[in-house]
């Protein structure tokens, strides 16, 4: 851990991902500590990206880190812009091929260039080396100009509870990916249950870099399937907790709903408010037990600022569309300068 002391620069961010919300912030991000743009921030400031594990599914025999693979290939300039995942023009015959042998899931694509990753991936973790070697070692292709980490090396996956009137329950479970990919989440989420979760511990790295952090971010990612599964890692909640430096998040929720993604669905499942205040109180402040010292908020939920100061965290409203880097390194200032 870091010495006791205030600290004048910030030289060690950490950012706490999902996938595209996450990926999208942190391009605007490492765009303010390029540009100057964020107040108190070094120019050569590390951030260190622990990324969401819990969508990951294994397809056709292959292990896929979705959430992992789109940080990779959104800050290494290869992502397709146009979708928000997968790699710039793809190809799709091996999907096409599977497809014409009836092999299943037919709703889950694999294009060709992405498929080079996940066969990497699988063989190396067949090898025995950890995820998060495996990440290390795909990211020396990629340069993402942040050191990304897995939440943990063991298997979690996150499952969705939906209704199913021909079951004796009235529900089934699907795979989260089943769930936003086939379903497109277009029915209610009846309960999120994250298998292996509660067994699992942080991987190398990810307790040092919250405790060792200047400043800890929490972007606008899914704040139950991405950065609440991350949190849910036993050591992470302790670690937020402890750490000297500042915890600030920004919110998925602007007017009422989430921006893109299921953030309305499955927070309503675990009986959160789907608001930006809702979810603020829902992570919590860390002078009364939660993870947060500072929440922003978009300016059209301005009314909502007493609210959360009342529930001791320190608030502020602007502008949180991702337009562009430019705007998106202008909420990460708003963020430092909230807390600091």
């Amino acid at each position: 851990m870091r010495q006791a002391g205030p600290v004048t620069e910030l030289r060690a961010l950490t950012v706490l991902s999902g996938g595209m919300g996450g990926a999208k912030f942190l391009q605007g991000l490492l765009h303010g500590v390029r540009t100057g743009a964020l107040p108190d921030v070094a120019a050569d400031a590390d951030v260190t990206v622990v990324a969401n594990t819990a969508d990951d599914i294994w397809v056709h025999g292959l292990k896929v880190c979705p959430d992992l693979d789109t940080v990779m290939y959104t800050l290494g300039d290869g992502i397709d812009l146009e979708r928000g995942w997968g790699r710039r023009d793809e190809t799709w015959s091996v999907r096409t091929e599977l497809a014409e042998y009836g092999v299943e899931p037919t709703w889950f694509g694999l294009g060709d260039r992405d498929v080079a990753t996940h066969l990497v991936r699988t063989q190396m973790l067949e090898a025995g080396y950890p995820l998060s070697q495996v990440t290390e070692a795909l990211c020396r292709r990629w340069q993402p100009g942040v050191r990304l980490l897995p939440m943990t090396d063991d298997r979690v996956e996150t499952h969705i509870a939906v209704p199913d009137p021909d079951s004796p329950s009235g529900r089934r479970v699907v795979h989260f990916q089943e769930y936003w990919v086939r379903l497109r989440a277009q029915v209610p989420a009846e309960a999120v249950v994250v298998v292996g979760l509660e067994e699992s511990t942080p991987g190398p790295g990810v307790v040092e870099a919250i405790t060792d952090a200047d400043l800890v971010l929490l972007p606008p990612s899914n704040p139950v399937v991405s950065v609440g599964t991350i949190l849910g890692v036993p050591g992470v909640r302790e670690a937020l907790t402890a750490t000297r430096a500042p915890v600030v998040g920004l919110s998925p929720i602007i007017g009422g709903t989430h921006v893109r993604g299921m953030a309305e669905q499955v927070l309503t499942a675990i009986g959160v408010e789907v608001s930006a205040g809702g979810v603020g109180r829902h992570y919590g402040a860390r002078s009364r037990g939660g993870v947060l010292d500072g929440w922003l908020v978009d300016e059209s939920d301005a009314d909502q600022l007493p609210g959360l100061e009342e529930a001791g965290l320190a608030a502020a409203a602007v502008p949180l569309f991702m337009t562009d880097h430019d705007a998106t390194a202008t909420m990460a200032a708003a963020a430092i300068r909230l807390v600091r």
